[in-house]
């Protein structure tokens, strides 16, 4: 069933602290949907609790989500706190930039503890609670990176492909339920995933952070508000997979049907 409207709603946000995650939270409280906002960077978090609608009730949790106690703390304290919940966004996301062979353990493994095992924890630490409500619905953010795998992303393309797997998954096993799983997989979005970042220099290369950060800000096309609108939308139609961004739908298109002919695709765009 998931969720019908998200007036006095309550939803449960990870990396609320920018991007995609605070204009998630803008646009609920502005909707009338009471928000558990939650971030490793609490001055982020205070940034967007000052945006939010006062009309609406707002808690405020500094969350490592690769920890599962904190993440399983913040599930409680949310439902405590706002007496139930009917919404858990799993939001946060990191990068790492590097080729596989040159790639560290550690790098790898940071990535993965965030972007799969934080969404693991998210729906396992929310599930008992969002079954005790009358409408609920699992968001999780995937990636078009989720679909197609590009060189120099191999620890992200998994991350991604995995919480696509999983949130695939998870929404058979509760399509009888009246929990609503949906996956959203955004392209290119003004958000600060680069800035934070990890990137890992080759020894044959003289790119540097910045220019992938200039390289990522001339892919990306969408703000995070649109986006926001986009994944809000296809929260109330219960959409399996949210598609953000023609850029999205499109490589996503070509991979379907012609999987040899989107990574030239890609090149050509980053090319240009």
């Amino acid at each position: 069933m998931s969720v019908t409207d998200f007036n006095n709603k309550v939803a449960a946000i990870t990396g609320a602290g920018s991007g995609m995650g605070q204009s998630l939270a803008v646009l609920l409280a502005r909707a009338g949907c009471h928000v558990a906002i939650s971030d490793l960077n609490a001055d982020g978090l205070e940034e967007t609790r000052a945006l939010l609608d006062p009309a609406v009730n707002v808690s405020v949790h500094v969350v490592d989500v690769a920890n599962r106690e904190q993440v399983e703390a913040f599930a409680a304290s949310a439902n405590t706190e706002h007496s139930k919940i009917n919404m858990i966004f799993n939001n946060a996301g990191v990068s790492v930039t590097g080729l596989a062979e040159q790639m560290p353990y550690e790098d790898i493994e940071w990535l993965m503890s965030i972007n799969f095992w934080g969404v693991v924890y998210g729906c396992k630490s929310f599930l008992p609670y969002l079954r005790e409500a009358d409408e609920a619905a699992i968001i999780n953010t995937s990636s078009i990176f989720g679909t197609i795998a590009v060189p120099s992303q191999s620890a992200y393309n998994a991350s991604k492909f995995a919480v696509k797997g999983y949130t695939y998954a998870l929404r058979q096993e509760l399509i009888d339920s009246h929990i609503g799983v949906n996956c959203v997989q955004p392209g290119g979005v003004k958000t600060n995933i680069v800035n934070s970042s990890r990137f890992i220099p080759t020894d044959n290369e003289s790119a540097t952070k910045q220019d992938l950060v200039e390289t990522f800000s001339r892919l990306a096309r969408k703000s995070p508000e649109q986006a926001a609108a986009i994944i809000l939308d296809g929260v109330l139609k219960n959409k399996a997979r949210i598609l953000v961004g023609s850029d999205a739908k499109i490589a996503s298109w070509i991979e379907r049907l012609a999987p040899a002919a989107y990574l030239k695709l890609l090149r050509m765009n980053i090319t240009d």
